[in-house]
């Protein structure tokens, strides 16, 4: 059974604030990133002004799946991370 569309957008908040309280994660939660905004772009209940941020979570989940030190890869992102999540609230 699918997960809702709230439970979606929750998950994804939820890891994005773990990477940027943590600087860390693994390759595994970037994978399920890049699931969770595929399913939610073909979401019509996403408001369009979410899609951007979306396109940058997935662009940053997978280079941290192909990235040397992913660790690294989050900790440059951190302040985006966060901000991401702001974006992410004001529209769900």
């Amino acid at each position: 059974m699918p997960i809702s569309h709230t439970d979606q957008v929750n998950l994804l908040k939820d890891i994005l604030s773990n990477h940027q309280m943590d600087c860390c994660g693994s390759v595994s939660e970037c994978e399920q990133l890049e699931r969770l905004i595929k399913s939610l772009m073909a979401n019509s209940n996403v408001h369009s002004n979410v899609k951007n941020t979306l396109e940058q979570v997935y662009d940053y989940s997978h280079n941290g799946i192909n990235a040397s030190n992913l660790d690294e890869h989050i900790e440059l992102h951190k302040d985006q991370l966060s901000q991401w999540v702001n974006d992410i609230d004001q529209y769900s």
